[in-house]
């Protein structure tokens, strides 16, 4: 797909005065981590100012009680799911009418057969890097790995993705790459965004 359409989501936002400077650049979507053990745990709600931009709650192994009360309090329309959630789980995400995105992380071992049973359950795959922990590893993976992905769910590109991969983003080519994920290499420590990074990596990967 061409980059004007790719879908463009910053993880790991938190702090107020960082969330309403992302809320001023056009990006498609803000991810918002509500995983304890994660350095990006959010705790407290932000209001939303600019409502084009749509919040995405990221959760690892969580119990649908706890998402619901996230979904209210940080008035998110999407959910994605970091962990060994079954395709029940996905199932039960997405009746409720948000956004529901798997994350799976990727290597030379990675089974793609292991994805058939999310498709009708998932809006989209996210393609991570696999580290010992759940995400922010900072570390890419092998992208021709994703050769063997043969669809139909489209996928989000993340992991490790920096503003030295704008030339790598637009030459690669996927049919059902339909955007990326950014979030530690934009940073100037854990959940603090270096906006400017930001604006700049946006503008030259879609000019």
């Amino acid at each position: 797909m061409k980059n004007a359409d790719l879908i463009f989501k910053v993880c790991g936002m938190r702090e107020v005065s960082n969330i309403r400077a992302l809320e001023s650049l056009d990006i498609t979507w803000m991810g918002m981590i509500f995983f304890q053990k994660s350095k990006r745990h959010v705790v407290n709600p932000v209001p939303r100012e600019n409502k084009n931009i749509q919040r995405i709650g990221v959760f690892v192994n969580a119990t649908q009680d706890y998402i619901d009360r996230k979904i209210k309090m940080h008035d998110l329309a999407g959910i994605q799911l970091h962990g060994t959630e079954t395709r029940e789980f996905c199932e039960e995400i997405k009746e409720q009418g948000l956004i529901t995105i798997k994350a799976f992380s990727i290597d030379e071992s990675f089974d793609f057969s292991h994805l058939e049973s999310y498709h009708d359950v998932c809006d989209y795959f996210l393609f991570d890097t696999k580290g010992k922990t759940h995400g922010g590893t900072g570390v890419r993976f092998d992208w021709s790995l994703l050769t063997k992905y043969q669809g139909p769910t489209p996928f989000l590109l993340s992991g490790g993705i920096g503003p030295e991969h704008v030339e790598e983003i637009k030459d690669f080519n996927h049919q059902y790459m339909h955007g990326i994920d950014i979030n530690s290499r934009f940073e100037i420590k854990p959940a603090l965004k270096n906006i400017e990074a930001i604006k700049r990596f946006k503008d030259e990967l879609f000019s």
